[in-house]
């Protein structure tokens, strides 16, 4: 495939989920396939280097996300040259449809994953959930989860009921508890916020030799968007990739999040909330030194009312 009808070049915006899905076939082209699961899945193969990062991802969340509709694997496709296997739902599924369990059973029985010198499985959410029971089909494989959920079989998990209308999906038959699909897997990594009570139980169900879990604090509902503004998610992917995705150098990473104004935001309404006047002056001060923020020197204003004390805030940078 030339580089002028590169993938990564197609414009795909304004599509329904019917024509998208068709629009693939061309996309992917001679070194790839675009193949419909039944009516509410599709699988998007398109073949570079020897890594291979298998995505599951909503149709809706890649429209939300990407101006062109792009699956999110096509940007390390386009950074790295690394081959993409993007699985896609038309809502969200917890991809448990039969059509989708088959198409894992003809890659495995077609050796598939065995081209390949590394696979990567990821996800957020229901995608995160899909990557971990999916990663049994190529042992070996390293995988990054978003706060996935484990299972939502309600004789394991009756305390979410985030998501009632999944209650009568089979979550017990083949691919079915993401905890034991992860047996195989060289090593997974499960990011949550510890701040949800629901993902960080679903978290503790994932406890495993070989899976090493991430708490975060105050980034937002959904994690992947952002780790995405912060842009470390490809990086985290790149280092799960190196063998160099590690505790540590997460929390290196996700130093960007003290310039991150949502995260700015969240951690002053929860310092606010529990009224620690001095923590909420720091972190004003921090904000108000590096761009001018009205909440933030209102907030300053009425913590220090609170504390008795009058500080001069600081200038801005872009205050002179």
């Amino acid at each position: 495939m030339d580089d002028t009808t590169s993938p990564t070049r197609t414009d795909l915006s304004g599509l329904g989920w019917d024509s998208w899905c068709e629009r693939m076939q061309d996309v992917a082209g001679d070194d790839g396939f675009a193949e419909r699961l039944g009516e509410r899945h599709a699988a998007v193969f398109i073949e570079k280097k020897p890594v291979l990062l298998v995505s599951f991802e909503s149709f809706d969340a890649i429209r939300e996300r990407s101006e062109a509709a792009h699956p999110i694997g096509w940007e390390m496709m386009k950074a790295l040259g690394w081959s993409q296997l993007c699985l896609v739902s038309d809502g969200d599924t917890w991809f448990r449809d039969r059509h989708v369990f088959g198409f894992f059973d003809r890659l495995i029985d077609d050796g598939f994953f065995e081209d390949f010198e590394q696979v990567i499985f990821y996800g957020t959410g229901p995608g995160g959930y899909a990557a971990t029971a999916f990663s049994l089909s190529a042992p070996g494989a390293r995988v990054l989860a978003l706060q996935p959920q484990a299972t939502l079989d309600p004789r394991i998990t009756e305390w979410d009921d985030r998501f009632r209308p999944m209650r009568r999906t089979d979550f017990t038959a083949r691919f079915g508890y993401g905890p034991d699909m992860l047996e195989a897997a060289d090593k997974a990594f499960i990011v949550y916020d510890q701040e949800n009570e629901l993902d960080a139980m679903h978290a503790s169900l994932f406890t495993r030799p070989n899976v090493t879990k991430i708490r975060v604090r105050f980034l937002d509902t959904n994690l992947e968007a952002a780790f995405l503004r912060m842009q470390v998610l490809y990086r985290m992917l790149a280092q799960l990739s190196a063998d160099k995705l590690t505790p540590v150098n997460i929390a290196k990473l996700l130093r960007a999040r003290q310039k991150d104004a949502p995260y700015q935001f969240t951690l002053l309404r929860h310092l606010q909330a529990q009224e620690r006047h001095r923590l909420v002056i720091h972190l004003c001060n921090d904000v108000l030194r590096r761009r001018n923020g009205r909440p933030f020197r209102k907030a300053l204003t009425h913590a220090e009312d609170q504390l008795g004390i009058r500080e001069n805030p600081p200038k801005a940078a872009n205050e002179g």
